[in-house]
């Protein structure tokens, strides 16, 4: 088994190299070779001798048809600018989520008598508008944002590839993922991870909504878990709809708090300060706040169903099991 990660250095792709190298294994077949790519270099899995990391820049035409020499059995194609970022740089936006996306695409298609498995990380930001509490499995993509939108024709152009049979892909739209480690980034999601992992290293968070905001949010380990199982899932199953609403929890910011409270304390609380960003309450308050995920769940998918299951997943994952 051969797997090439595109966008390998940041978060998830780290984690799901890192998760790939220790099970040796995916989809019931040994792991020869990993390469990673984004556009900074990654770092290998430690430990994984079988690995090539390098930096390359998708929105750059012709540089993704140099990555599929080995014909990787499966891609994962996770590389994008974040939510904040593409509202902000809509041209950049649409050349790494849009163009990089169709120029990958392309090269796979551009390849006789190879049909790779593909992995698209899409996102719940294709919903948007008026909607429900929970959307069901059949509801319009109606995206109220760059990011959501250059997804969306991801999603589109995934579904129609997969049909000419260019490749076999999937489409996961992944929930925020809560709580991610290191430094906050330019999504605009980044404060729900932000007000919890700041206050669990004794700095303060600021929260940029009220604590009545509802979103949907799932931990990196599902994420990795979505992502190791699409690998291996029979295609045959979604029977022409490719891309599927990933399992997650439907949890308020104050839910969040609460949580925090239950795990580590009042201290810990105390270092959240309220400082509204009417830029930000626009962009999270046309997201969607629950999901049903029937299809995914029906196929084997899963997450938590509490948010201090979350948390404590990260105080052991990235905290060695300590908390502050």
């Amino acid at each position: 088994m051969r797997v090439l990660i595109l966008g390998a250095a940041g978060m998830i792709g780290r984690k799901l190299a890192e998760r790939l190298a220790a099970d040796g294994a995916l989809a019931g077949q040994p792991l020869t070779h990993l390469a990673l790519v984004d556009v900074v270099a990654p770092s290998p899995p430690p430990g994984f001798e079988a690995a090539t990391c390098g930096a390359v820049d998708l929105a750059v035409p012709g540089t993704a048809g140099s990555l599929l020499r080995e014909r990787p059995d499966v891609i994962y194609h996770l590389a994008a600018i974040v939510s904040g970022e593409a509202e902000a740089d809509f041209e950049r936006g649409y050349a790494v989520n849009l163009d990089g996306t169709r120029l990958l695409f392309e090269a796979v298609r551009a390849v006789n008598g190879w049909s790779p498995r593909l992995v698209f990380a899409s996102s719940n930001a294709v919903f948007g508008g008026v909607m429900p509490d929970r959307i069901d499995d059949d509801f319009a993509l109606t995206p109220q944002t760059s990011y959501g939108t250059q997804k969306a024709i991801g999603e589109l152009l995934l579904a129609d590839y997969s049909r000419r049979g260019f490749f076999d892909g999937i489409g996961l739209r992944l929930p925020t993922i809560c709580v991610r480690p290191g430094k906050p980034n330019r999504a605009a999601s980044s404060f729900f991870s932000g007000i919890i992992r700041e206050p669990l290293a004794g700095q303060e968070a600021i929260l940029p909504v009220a604590e009545s905001v509802r979103h949907w949010m799932a931990s990196p380990r599902s994420a990795v878990h979505f992502l190791i199982h699409a690998a291996g899932l029979d295609t045959a199953a979604l029977e022409g709809r490719p891309n599927l609403t990933m399992p997650g929890l439907s949890v308020t910011v104050g839910e969040q708090i609460a949580a925090l409270r239950a795990v580590a304390g009042d201290r810990a609380v105390s270092l959240i300060r309220s400082k509204p960003d009417p830029v930000i309450e626009r962009i999270v308050g046309g997201w969607a706040r629950g999901f049903t995920a029937e299809r995914a769940q029906a196929l084997g998918f899963a997450a938590e169903s509490r948010f201090e299951d979350i948390i404590r997943a990260y105080v052991e994952d990235e905290l060695d099991g300590k908390l502050p």
